[in-house]
Formats: structure tokens, sequence, C-alpha cells
């Protein structure tokens, strides 16, 4: 004898269990947490999926995140060409960091707030205009 008791749930090597083991409900499994670094990266993705391509001399945009609970409050930093409509672009910006978090992360976004933090002129531009870098 092996000192456990017969019914505790213990094979006798037939690979069965002599009793089925018990069901754990789900909201007692436990939890999953995503880091507020993974949620930035996806919301500067999806920014710079809306944004299309970029000034060869713009930076790529970033996010950062505050995570509470389910919800992510979002700032997006970006930097756009010029002229253009700065409205219609950082409204695609936003639609489009709601719309991938909500899919790829699962977490509302309430807020997002878009920093425009550089206007890119073309070279031509400001040439035609009598301005240099």
């Amino acid at each position: 004898m092996t000192g456990v008791s017969e019914g505790a749930g213990v094979s006798e090597g037939g690979g069965e269990l002599l009793e089925p083991l018990a069901r754990v409900a789900p909201g007692e499994r436990g939890a999953t947490r995503i880091a507020d670094r993974v949620v930035a990266k996806v919301a500067a993705r999806a920014a710079r999926e809306a944004l299309g391509p970029l000034h060869p001399d713009a930076a790529r945009p970033y996010a950062t995140v505050v995570v509470h609970h389910d919800n992510a409050h979002v700032r997006v930093h970006l930097e756009l060409d010029y002229p253009c409509d700065i409205g219609a672009r950082c409204g695609r910006v936003r639609h489009q960091v709601v719309q991938r978090v909500r899919a790829l992360v699962g977490m509302a976004v309430p807020e997002v707030a878009v920093q425009v933090e550089r206007l890119h002129l073309p070279a031509e531009y400001g040439a035609r205009h009598g301005r240099t870098r």
C-alpha cells in the first residue's frame, strides 16, 4: 500500500481518475492583466495605420496610456505634413485607435487626446516662400 486512501482522486494506473476533478468557476480562474505599455504600442500602431505615409523627416507616432479597470485613456503624439486638414487627420487617428484597442485588447477607450508635435512643410513650399531649414 502507498499510504493514499482509496477514492482520493488518484488513479490505479489505468489512466482513469477515481473521482472527477472539480470544475473551477470562470470567475475564480484568475484574470489577465494587459500592461499599459502593450496598450500604448497598439494605440501607436493604430495611429500609424490611420496616418498613412509619413513625411520623410517625421518621427513615428507614439502613445502614452493610463489604464483604469477596463478603460484605456490614450494620448497620441504625432507629426503631420502641412498643409493638410489637421482636424480630419486627428479624427481618423482617434477613430482608428478606439477601434483597434477595442478589437485587439478588449478595452474601452473613452478618451483619445491627439497631440500634434510638429508640422512638416514640403521642401518646395519652404523654398518658394523664402524659407530654409
